[in-house]
């Protein structure tokens, strides 16, 4: 049964950042407080989330965009935000 409850909004986009130990070294950390000063300056419907180790750490740092299960491995924070402006 679903029951109506306050509403939320779904975004558009969701960027999880791995910020466990590696990629934080690498990047992770500063994307993820990057990326999430971006999205509240109002550009786009976009959640970013803070995940903990992928067990990738051999090319941190490590993000994954949904929708397209888009994973980045050591980017650069620039390409990620190009990717979040991006209307596909």
């Amino acid at each position: 049964m679903f029951l109506a409850m306050a509403k939320f909004t779904v975004p558009d986009k969701v960027l999880f950042v791995c910020t466990g130990s590696k990629c934080a070294k690498r990047g992770g950390k500063s994307l993820y407080k990057t990326a999430g000063k971006f999205v509240k300056d109002g550009k786009g419907n976009v959640e970013v989330i803070r995940m903990e180790c992928t067990d990738r750490c051999d090319w941190a740092p490590i993000c994954t965009l949904s929708p397209g299960n888009i994973w980045l491995k050591e980017y650069e924070e620039k390409d990620v935000l190009k990717l979040l402006l991006d209307k596909n």
